[in-house]
């Protein structure tokens, strides 16, 4: 059998919240596994005052329960991974690009949830645009990323790490093994734990995004 690619057009959706006249920050913020981006912007609407906050939506759809009534979104499976980390990680920065046109110089932050969070440290590895501030909650960093590359890509940026301590998808030591392997690579990391699980709390995530201001 003879494998082969081709690069194709495709169109792509991502949701905002907040107005680009008022914000004084941009934030990318990339869901999980599973989820649509204007369902994960729900978290975040008491955060849109002073703020635009961006999320693209994964690539990837998919039903995500047996009678098909239920669509959520990927960013990549293990089937060839690298194409959809190289796709992926050009349509964050066309994402990024298109919005700085409209916002100018404003300061650029990150958010990755669960699968997210691999997604936005790729991004930031692989990519053209460096957010200041990244607050990864309740994922893992990419393990294939030696702590060169890590110290490389967080070079202008600090980390606020987020666990939920309910969390029953990411236990505590993922957590605790992403800030040794930040802190190994001397990155400037905050890590954070609240009592809750495997989801985006608004209390706490308006909380880090102040702190990450």
């Amino acid at each position: 059998m003879d494998e082969r690619h081709i690069r194709v057009q495709r169109t792509a959706r991502y949701h905002m919240l907040g107005d680009p006249a008022k914000a004084r920050s941009v934030w990318i913020v990339v869901h999980g596994y599973g989820q649509l981006a204007r369902f994960f912007l729900n978290a975040f609407e008491e955060q849109s005052e002073d703020k635009l906050i961006v999320a693209p939506e994964g690539l990837s759809r998919f039903y995500t329960d047996t009678s098909h009534q239920r669509v959520g979104a990927t960013w990549m499976t293990r089937e060839d991974r690298e194409h959809e980390i190289t796709d992926h990680v050009a349509y964050l920065d066309a994402v990024c690009d298109v919005i700085r046109k409209e916002t100018g110089d404003l300061p650029l932050r990150a958010l990755g949830f669960s699968q997210g969070v691999a997604t936005v440290v790729r991004w930031m590895a692989l990519g053209t645009n460096t957010p200041e501030r990244v607050i990864l909650w309740g994922g893992s960093l990419p393990p294939d990323l030696t702590g060169a590359e890590l110290q490389r890509t967080f070079k202008r940026s600090s980390v606020l790490l987020v666990h939920g301590s309910k969390d029953d998808l990411v236990p505590e030591q993922v957590w605790r093994e992403n800030e040794e392997r930040l802190n190994r690579a001397n990155v400037n990391t905050q890590a954070h734990s609240f009592p809750g699980g495997h989801s985006i709390d608004p209390v706490i995530l308006g909380r880090c995004m102040a702190q990450a201001e």
